[in-house]
């Protein structure tokens, strides 16, 4: 089964301007409203929004998304992203979900990426589909 995408991206739109530029189908976390229900396996992509001590670094929406157990057990891997401006903070909601998840943190990049994380991110899915996805031991 291939590898699915599931974003969230706020107002500002700099996820949802990375995840068009990928240019592969993906589904939106929104900010209100049912999440929706993945089909299958899924790499989920999440900004960060913290404050100066980390809290709050993952979106509301995200966290909505994955406190449904049926959602949580598709996910595969994490990408973050972030402002390089935050320090130690940078994709710090991509780390989070990792560690919760117990998935692995594929990448980051930062604000809407730029053309080599664009490049890298595709090639990086593209061998992750081809791997067994799970998040069960």
């Amino acid at each position: 089964m291939s590898v699915g995408l599931v974003y969230y991206s706020s107002a500002s739109g700099n996820t949802a301007r990375f995840v068009a530029r990928l240019g592969l189908p993906a589904l939106r976390i929104p900010d209100r409203g049912e999440p929706p229900m993945p089909e299958g396996p899924y790499v989920l992509i999440a900004p960060t929004y913290a404050d100066g001590a980390g809290r709050g670094a993952v979106a509301k929406p995200v966290i909505r998304f994955l406190n449904d157990a049926g959602r949580r057990a598709l996910i595969c891997g994490v990408i973050g992203s972030g402002n390089r401006n935050f320090g130690r903070l940078y994709a710090a909601a991509g780390n989070a979900i990792a560690a919760k998840c117990a998935v692995p943190l594929l990448y980051r990049f930062e604000l809407a990426g730029t053309e080599t994380d664009i490049e890298r991110v595709r090639e990086g899915l593209a061998a992750f589909r081809g791997m067994e996805c799970s998040t069960t031991p």
